[in-house]
């Protein structure tokens, strides 16, 4: 039987879309594949890792009938994109297989029941949806999701907190050693809305949105949120946590402030890094009047040492940081000018944008 006849890309763009979330290794042998459905016209690809559910729908106006199959996912990307991109591919079931034909190549794959493909139910309980340009969103998160913690133990902080509060939209995200936050205003009004969002969700998102102003929409339940944008539904579980109170880990002062050309501060910090310590990765700034000095050493009693000019009048500061969580937020910023404000060598610095309340990120410092 027929089940697809058409160019390469048509099912290779729609795959490699979905198959970002497909691990290789499963307990459930069905979560390493693609569901790919026919359904009068239109031609959908559907991938889970039971946390998250991405779907592709593609409208088609050929006139075969309708199907539901499932086949390894990554084994049929690799084929079609080992196949040249102007052949014609055609996809057809026989006996509980799928064959891939272009030109003289010809791949049988294994298939599996469609009706046991694990898909997770829809929204019920969305309190209306949040549109946003895709563009506007993508940029958001990449201001902060850097911050997101690896594998902690306080599963609450591998992830993004998503801040619904009138006409205002929060992203927030921390490892237990530095916090990041940024904000945008809605053009209409919510209702209050608060969900952790899972890691992978979130870099699902930022490979996935486009850099235009096409529409995003968000609707936020009790257990799940989905994402539609383009031709592409993403719906994922919410961490059950409780995220820490941003509000107070933010200083609400600094007494010590300075602002520095962005890029210059971190190629400064990109070359004294090349000598820091490879497990603690600590970088000592030093103030003084009208100077901002950078140090770093390592075991073998090698230094590095690095200059700039500040305009400060205060108190002299010697303070210890992670160079990587300082490398992190101005490798993600795109601004000319960073503010850092400082209290003691104990307090956290907050780096701010000039001229913007919108985004704060906040570190610790450490003892060197």
């Amino acid at each position: 039987m027929l089940l697809i006849q058409t160019e390469r890309d048509f099912i290779l763009k729609p795959l490699q879309a979905v198959t970002g979330i497909v691990e290789r290794r499963h307990t459930l042998p069905i979560l390493s594949n693609v569901l790919i459905q026919r359904t009068k016209n239109s031609l959908s690809f559907m991938a889970t890792d039971l946390e998250i559910q991405i779907t592709t729908i593609t409208p088609c106006e050929d006139e075969q009938e309708d199907f539901a199959i499932t086949v390894s996912a990554k084994k049929l990307q690799d084929i079609c994109r080992a196949l040249p991109d102007t052949m014609p591919i055609k996809l057809e079931g026989l006996d509980g297989r799928v064959q891939v034909k272009a030109g003289k190549s010809k791949f049988s794959l294994q298939t599996l029941p469609s009706e046991d493909f694990p898909v997770l139910a829809d929204l019920t309980d969305t309190k209306g949806s949040i549109d946003i340009g895709q563009k506007t969103f993508k940029q958001l998160l990449s201001l902060v999701q850097y911050a997101m913690a690896q594998q902690d133990i306080r599963y609450y902080l591998n992830g993004l907190l998503l801040v619904v509060e009138e006409n205002s939209l929060t992203v927030v995200a921390t490892d237990g050693h530095r916090l990041s936050l940024a904000s945008m205003p809605l053009q209409q009004t919510h209702e209050k809305q608060e969900v952790i969002l899972p890691r992978k969700t979130i870099i699902e998102l930022s490979k996935l949105l486009n850099d235009t102003d096409e529409n995003l929409s968000i609707e936020l339940g009790q257990n799940q949120a989905k994402f539609t944008f383009s031709n592409i539904v993403l719906i994922s579980k919410i961490v059950d946590g409780k995220f820490p109170d941003y509000n107070r880990v933010i200083p609400a002062s600094t007494e010590k402030k300075i602002s520095l050309p962005r890029l210059q501060l971190l190629q400064a910090l990109q070359r004294v890094s090349i000598l820091s310590n490879e497990k603690f990765r600590g970088v000592r700034i030093v103030l003084t009047k009208d100077t901002l000095s950078i140090f770093c050493n390592n075991n073998e009693q090698e230094e590095a040492q690095e200059e700039l000019e500040v305009q400060y009048n205060g108190d002299p500061l010697d303070i210890g940081f992670n160079v990587t969580y300082l490398m992190d937020v101005l490798n993600n910023l795109d601004c000319a000018q960073i503010e850092c404000g400082f209290g003691d060598a104990n307090s956290s610095a907050l780096f701010t944008i000039p001229e913007n309340t919108n985004f704060k990120y906040v570190v610790m410092p450490m003892r060197i």
